[in-house]
């Protein structure tokens, strides 16, 4: 039994030594994603809500990778540079979860890479 590595190049690629994502009977770990445009490979413009939005479309893209949908997210981690953006995140994140939304843990935390304001790790399953 292996792990399959995930890669998408519609989402940025890692920055470090791990993967986009992993793999293993029916489950997809996906690694913190920061809002990276893929396309550019920097940073987008903008506030909480558009990191948040490009964040969110780089999960999908792994998702999509390794044939998986936002329905089949079980756990969310948010990782936020100031819990003075939880409404706004939170405004951009429900339009992505509208219905039957995920576990989720959201911490404030000192830095995050490249100084970005939000971080999101995902664990989906099938079936």
């Amino acid at each position: 039994m292996s792990k399959n590595i995930i890669n998408s190049k519609q989402a940025p690629q890692a920055i470090g030594p791990y993967s986009q994502a992993t793999e293993l009977k029916g489950t997809l770990f996906v690694s913190g994603q920061i809002p990276i445009n893929p396309v550019t490979g920097e940073l987008v413009d903008g506030g909480v809500e558009e990191q948040t939005r490009q964040v969110l479309e780089n999960l999908k893209a792994i998702l999509a990778e390794a044939d998986y949908e936002l329905k089949d997210v079980m756990k969310a981690e948010l990782f936020i540079s100031d819990m003075d953006n939880f409404n706004q995140i939170n405004e951009v994140y429900g339009e992505y979860f509208a219905k039957e939304p995920p576990a989720r843990a959201c911490v404030e935390v000192s830095r995050l890479p490249k100084d970005v304001k939000i971080e999101i790790s995902l664990v989906a399953m099938k079936g």
